[in-house]
């Protein structure tokens, strides 16, 4: 068996969107640019300002009938699974079936999870534990869960059910031989990061294997990467701008990651780089602009308008 891999790429951005006024102008730079998606992260702290992301994203999708919207990623395990299925239910509906839950069990902010109460080591666990249960909660049929180790619960129906059959799409992320495996056994897609092309490619290959050893027949499967992206007129300008971004966002050093995991410099540069990508099998780009403010505007119009013409898919 073969990953039933779309052949038409899309090309979707990451942002975040602070108040109508942004939300509403980030909607339009993807209308007019021809942008398939938005998506937005997920912390409860990090050091960045984040509003919460299904709020953000019930906002976007009332002011537009077309985009798809996303999560890159949703920290699952951070949060208990019944209530979370109610709310990605309630977002499929309000979407009209455009929203992709891109989930993940990030980490990397101790603090987030002792406030949550919920114990960095089990992460993994619960995702593993949620996702089947996610799904059959927002299928509306009954569901119980009375031995669960994380998430024990008797008979339960959520109504509505969500408008996309067991609900959206699941795109779990990961880059460990565990979350590969997962995404194997439950996933309906996967969504890459700090990856490079090869470890893509090889990153399919572990989810495919995972899914032949387990018999699962696997429709139609996503394949996304959050691809960190500056375009410049050289690629040293572009390298000092996507580096100075990246170290302040992650609150250290990032420079050996900016140079192995970002596509930057020129147009052309930046177009060469999103066709290994294409070729080691991702269809769909999540743009990660290592910009803010007018800049990232900026990023987006020239993607479309300079980057996207170049490319050779």
């Amino acid at each position: 068996m073969a990953l039933a891999v779309d052949r038409e790429a899309k090309f979707g951005f990451i942002t975040g969107m602070r108040s109508s006024s942004e939300t509403r102008a980030n909607v339009d730079l993807a209308e007019k640019w021809g942008y398939h998606s938005i998506w937005v992260g997920d912390h409860i702290e990090f050091p960045l300002p984040l509003l919460d992301p299904f709020v953000q994203l019930a906002h976007a999708a009332a002011l537009n009938s077309t985009l798809t919207f996303g999560t890159a990623v949703y920290l699952l395990p951070l949060r208990h699974i019944v209530p979370v299925a109610k709310q990605v239910a309630s977002l499929d509906l309000l979407s009209d079936g455009r929203f992709i839950l891109g989930a993940g069990v990030g980490g990397e902010f101790a603090n987030e999870w002792k406030a949550c109460g919920v114990p960095r080591n089990e992460r993994g666990a619960r995702m593993s534990e949620g996702i089947p249960l996610l799904k059959k909660l927002m299928s509306g049929e009954t569901v119980e869960n009375p031995h669960g180790k994380f998430y024990p619960f008797d008979e339960l129906t959520m109504k509505p059910a969500a408008s996309t059959p067991s609900g959206p799409p699941v795109w779990t992320g990961g880059r460990s031989a565990a979350a590969l495996k997962r995404a194997g056994l439950m996933a309906d897609g996967w969504i890459g990061y700090s990856v490079t092309p090869g470890m893509y490619a090889d990153a399919l290959s572990q989810i495919e294997r995972a899914a032949n050893d387990a018999g699962r027949e696997i429709g139609p499967f996503g394949t996304g990467d959050l691809l960190f992206t500056q375009i410049g007129d050289t690629y040293e300008e572009a390298y000092e701008k996507a580096n100075a971004h990246l170290s302040m966002r992650y609150a250290m050093d990032f420079s050996n990651a900016t140079k192995k995991y970002c596509a930057l410099g020129r147009p052309e540069d930046v177009a060469e780089r999103y066709n290994e990508y294409y070729q080691a099998g991702c269809r769909h780009f999540v743009l990660d602009l290592t910009s803010t403010g007018q800049d990232l505007k900026v990023q987006i119009e020239r993607f479309g308008r300079e980057v996207r013409p170049l490319l050779s898919f």
